[in-house]
């Protein structure tokens, strides 16, 4: 009995830790990375509004090219989803929907995860002129983790996993329309 009290007094000790941690722990969070592309700004947005064309330069997109895909609308244009189901659990399994297009400038995704854990992200990708041929592109990620999961984040450098993969997903981008 005394040894069942004390393993029932660990677990207890155990849950009130992480439910503290999560009290103080933040709930949101956002990265964002940029890059600079040698190609005029609609080039380079008349590319990236097309979620099919993430297959060549989205770490995240590429980590599975034998996901199964399904597509609901019209590519570049407001409403279109794509949906994936990996077997890999790196790419798990959701949907990505095009929410909204400001033509040349800016395309607004919301991605719903499924699987491995649920979540919902908004993130954009967004092109502004430097000069005629010059283009920063920036692309931005931000989510929320609910009570008590969030306590996670305390110990989850997102900015740096996720800041990473958008940095090769941008150089891949780059390495794409140059190349053109």
């Amino acid at each position: 009995m005394d040894t069942l009290t004390i393993i029932l007094g660990i677990i207890g000790a155990i849950v009130i830790v992480v439910l503290l941690l999560a009290l103080i722990a933040p709930k949101e969070y956002a990265v964002q990375r940029s890059i600079i592309i040698n190609k005029p700004r609609q080039q380079i947005f008349d590319y990236i509004r097309f979620l099919r064309n993430m297959d060549y330069y989205s770490k995240w997109v590429m980590t599975d090219p034998n996901k199964r895909m399904t597509y609901t609308g019209t590519d570049g244009t407001e409403g279109f989803a794509a949906a994936w189901d990996s077997d890999i659990k790196q790419a798990g399994k959701g949907e990505q929907t095009i929410e909204k297009i400001i033509d040349g400038e800016r395309i607004d995704i919301r991605v719903v995860f499924i699987k491995p854990f649920a979540g919902v992200a908004d993130t954009y990708i967004a092109t502004q002129s430097i000069t005629d041929v010059t283009t920063t592109v920036k692309w931005a990620f931000a989510s929320k983790m609910p009570f008590p999961m969030n306590a996670m984040l305390l110990f989850m450098n997102m900015e740096k996993m996720l800041g990473t993969d958008m940095e090769i997903s941008l150089n891949n981008l780059k390495r794409i329309l140059e190349k053109e």
